[in-house]
């Protein structure tokens, strides 16, 4: 490795650095990667995978106090949270056992340090031990990825107030939690902690970036498990008492205040790119609230620097810093790969009701001034949602009444997250609702769902 020269360098080895790197070795690209935690980044260790693990330990709980209605009747059920986060790392050791082995299948170099840009060709390596080493490339990738975003004037203390970084892997369940942020990661967090039987009030909007009517049943669902939601308020440091002995939010409206308690407060209001001490500056790279400006391939702008993923900060989706370090790779190797188009890449929020959307909302698409026309479909008028008793939800297609292009699907309710992969596919191939709705969807599954939407769409569904 010493002395080594490289096809590309990767500043940080998140999903989208080694997803990048991958693909360089099999476009016979010398590729190497310069990490200072560990390959797999934040989705692996901390966020994707983990939390994932969590929601299935929580959904169990869930699933043995309601198991009554199954004809299983559970009695003596104990939560202990320390053994559903000491399953949650065996699952995270064996991704990133089989992440190092594709590192060693491709012969992709780890450069284990603090990576800095020296010049648009090399990168400082400060290891452990204080030594530095220089690694250079004839293209440098920039995957340095986000961390989470703090309340401007409450510090995190991972105790009192935490992020969501401290929340994957703390064993200490709090009785009472005050969320601060209705997005994926606090609507995630909120139906951990309620599926283990804590107090949870979730403050803002909940999820503010899916369409409306998905927003409203989710609103819908968390009230009924008993979360406490105040939507639309905004407080600031002013608005919170931390202590030793726990956390306090004052919430004035319409002329009165109410004093919500808890034990920890989960700050969740979004995430700011790792741009600081990389050496950006020095090299004129722009950014801009954070994130490093790009053009759809990736590029800075200053020759041979590249960046993707979260630090870009144009979709903060692990699958898609994936297709981004790709696409960079396969024009670094010479392909002729397109650019991403970031409304045919699928979200999925895996809270419960979990959430699968791709496209525009509604709201977005009547902005655009589009003439739309929408199908919807219950899940409660499906058979397999009925044997689930995952009945919370529906599909929705909003199509352009014009030329019947798909502009957007939302889905909300039981395995949204994996039947949107469908949704995305018909997007991609440009299909219509028609065309969704002739594809025989599996009886009884709830992915039928999909395809009465679609019919919907021109009053044509057969279960409504």
């Amino acid at each position: 490795m010493p002395g080594e020269s490289y096809d590309v360098v990767l500043l940080g080895g998140g999903t989208g650095g080694y997803a990048a790197a991958f693909r360089g070795a099999q476009l016979g690209l010398k590729v190497a990667v310069v990490e200072k935690d560990k390959v797999g980044g934040t989705c692996l260790h901390r966020g994707c995978i983990p939390t994932k693990a969590l929601l299935k330990s929580g959904s169990v709980a869930r699933l043995m106090r309601d198991g009554a209605q199954y004809g299983v009747t559970a009695t003596g059920i104990e939560i202990d949270y320390s053994k559903a986060i000491e399953r949650s790392g065996r699952i995270v050791e064996q991704n990133y056992k089989g992440l190092q082995f594709l590192f060693r299948k491709h012969k992709i170099d780890i450069y284990e340090g603090v990576g800095r840009l020296k010049d648009n060709r090399t990168v400082i390596v400060t290891k452990a031990d204080g030594s530095t080493e220089e690694v250079k490339g004839n293209a440098i990738i920039i995957d340095t990825g986000s961390r989470p975003r703090a309340i401007p004037g409450i510090e995190f203390d991972g105790k009192r107030v935490i992020n969501s970084d401290h929340s994957t892997w703390s064993p200490d369940l709090p009785k009472r939690v005050i969320i601060r942020g209705g997005g994926a990661t606090g609507v995630e967090f909120a139906t951990i902690y309620r599926d283990f039987g804590c107090e949870v009030t979730l403050v803002g909007r909940v999820v503010p970036n899916e369409d409306r009517e998905v927003s409203q049943q989710l609103t819908r669902s968390f009230t009924k498990a008993g979360i406490k939601i105040i939507p639309d308020y905004r407080p600031t440091a002013e608005d919170f008492n931390i202590t030793e002995g726990g956390v306090e939010l004052r919430v004035k409206r319409d002329g009165k205040e109410e004093r919500i308690e808890a034990d920890t407060l989960l700050v969740a209001i979004g995430r700011q790119g790792n741009i600081e001490d990389i050496g950006l500056e020095e090299l004129g790279i722009k950014t801009k609230d954070s994130y490093i400006v790009t053009d759809d391939f990736g590029f800075t702008g200053v020759d041979g620097v590249y960046a993707i993923g979260d630090v870009i900060g144009k979709q903060l989706l692990a699958h898609t810093a994936m297709h981004q370090g790709i696409i960079v790779m396969e024009l670094l190797a010479g392909k002729k790969p397109m650019p991403l188009d970031l409304k045919k890449v699928p979200s999925v929020t895996f809270c419960h009701p979990e959430i699968g959307s791709v496209g525009l909302t509604e709201e977005e698409a009547k902005a655009e001034g589009r003439t739309i026309k929408v199908g919807k479909f219950p899940l409660r008028a499906n058979g397999k949602a009925l044997i689930e008793d995952e009945v919370d939800g529906f599909a929705k297609v909003i199509a352009d009444a014009e030329t019947d292009e798909i502009l957007g699907v939302h889905l909300i309710g039981g395995h949204a997250t994996e039947l949107i992969g469908e949704a995305a596919l018909a997007s991609l191939l440009e299909a219509t609702p028609w065309e969704i709705g002739l594809s025989v969807h599996p009886h009884p599954t709830i992915s039928e769902v999909l395809g009465e939407a679609a019919l919907a769409v021109d009053g044509m569904a057969i279960h409504i």
